[in-house]
């Protein structure tokens, strides 16, 4: 009887630390988004001013300026999970690289003080969107391991724990830009 008493009570220590490293993983991975979506706040707030700054100058790329505040709501709506807003970020990267294309056709933009503070703004802020995109990623894949890999799957199915999304680049990102087309326009 002693015996059994042990046995249970060792197998309910595993099974609490398991637990308990599932949680950590799953509160690590959400931390480290709160850092990604405060970063990604603070590319929003400074969208309005880039679009002001270009908005004159690239009369015909209006359809960009219009794409990347349509997404910018989107994103601040609050209606977003965690899912919608990995890809409204990846559109918004895809649409801000574009618009810094395109500033290529117009000298006097590239020449306004205002504009090349915003311009230098925005590549900071998008090398940090980069750190804590990496920093998210290494998190999510630490925890979908521990949900995916024996014994801890047992503990995170029998707790609904599920994987979760990285934040990765499409298939139409990976290719080489075609800045000539992008001139074309």
């Amino acid at each position: 009887m002693l015996l059994f008493l042990i046995i249970v009570a060792v197998a309910v220590l595993i099974i609490a630390g398991m637990y308990n490293a599932l949680v950590r993983k799953k509160n690590m991975v959400a931390n480290v988004f709160a850092t990604v979506d405060a970063i990604l706040k603070k590319r929003y707030n400074l969208i309005p001013n880039l679009v002001a700054a270009v908005e004159e100058y690239m009369k015909h790329e209006r359809h960009l300026l219009t794409e990347v505040t349509r997404l910018r709501a989107k994103a601040l709506s609050g209606d977003a999970s965690d899912e919608d807003k990995i890809d409204i970020d990846r559109h918004i990267s895809k649409a801000i690289k574009g618009i810094l294309v395109a500033v290529e056709n117009y000298p006097q933009l590239k020449a306004n003080e205002n504009f090349m503070h915003l311009q230098m703004t925005l590549n900071e802020l998008e090398e940090q969107i980069a750190a804590a995109r990496r920093a998210y990623n290494a998190a999510v894949t630490d925890y979908n391991n521990a949900v995916e890999m024996f014994p801890t799957n047992i503990v995170a199915s029998l707790f609904n724990y599920r994987r979760k999304r990285l934040f990765e680049i499409s298939p139409q990102e990976r290719k080489v830009a075609d800045v000539h087309a992008l001139f074309q326009r």
